[in-house]
């Protein structure tokens, strides 16, 4: 199994931080947010020779900075999103993976508990999630990628579920297993013959689609995934504001 970290974007809400150093290597709580996924990453048991980061924005900064990972370059990042991003590296993924994006910081116990899960498909879930957006202008809970489940098998994931019926916010980590894969990488095939240029999910184009679209689609069609819960111990830094608010997230403020 690989961890895949998916890091091409540029974060342009985080403004003048990311002139010179793509989102991921903006300090949170005090040192870039890639080396708190690598630790928490190696946590779970991947050694640097497994994890493979797709570049995009300021690519040449981060093999500089971090010469020991595999790389995939998505040379087209200003013009797809988070789910083409992943399939840039769909030849490294037939062992099974697990799936980071790169502008989060997580306590390491929950990647341990992604790629430990029993389940073939096991996703992150803040379960405490909405604290985070108390005084959130920026970035409303609107924008969470919220999660409904039975006990732990997940039922529907998207931005447009009511907050009072979410179970969770999906925090971004994900794990399939090698068995699991050619379904994924099957779906993926199937919606990009039918949707390719068109409308995919939620308004967004098959080519802008986001990680969860793609997954939203396979629950309709039936296919198992189950949460894995957090209780806190997560947060996603998008804009100026996060990034001030970080402090107080950490220490499970509101």
């Amino acid at each position: 199994m690989r961890a895949i970290i998916i890091g091409a974007g540029r974060g342009s809400r985080l403004e003048h931080l990311t002139d010179d150093v793509p989102k991921t290597l903006v300090d949170v709580l005090g040192r870039p947010m890639l080396d708190q996924i690598l630790e928490a990453l190696a946590f779970a048991g991947f050694t640097r020779d497994r994890i493979v980061f797709i570049c995009g924005y300021k690519a040449d900064v981060v093999r500089e900075r971090y010469p020991d990972l595999t790389y995939v370059e998505n040379a087209t990042w200003e013009s797809n999103n988070i789910l083409l991003s992943l399939l840039m590296a769909r030849g490294l993924l037939s062992d099974g993976f697990l799936s980071t994006y790169a502008d989060i910081v997580y306590r390491p116990e929950l990647a341990r508990d992604v790629r430990q899960s029993p389940h073939a498909i096991a996703l992150g879930c803040d379960t405490d999630w909405r604290r985070r957006y108390v005084n959130r202008k920026n970035h409303p809970e609107t924008d969470a990628e919220k999660l409904t489940a039975d006990g732990e098998r997940v039922t529907r994931l998207s931005r447009h579920i009511d907050s009072a019926d979410a179970a969770g916010e999906f925090v971004g980590v994900m794990k399939v297993d090698a068995s699991a894969v050619p379904g994924f990488l099957a779906s993926f095939d199937a919606a990009e013959r039918e949707f390719a240029g068109k409308v995919f999910r939620e308004g967004r184009t098959f080519e802008k689609a986001y990680l969860i679209d793609l997954l939203e689609h396979m629950l309709q069609a039936g296919t198992a995934m189950h949460r894995v819960d957090t209780p806190g111990g997560y947060m996603e830094i998008d804009t100026l504001e996060d990034r001030s608010m970080a402090e107080r997230w950490w220490r499970g403020e509101s």
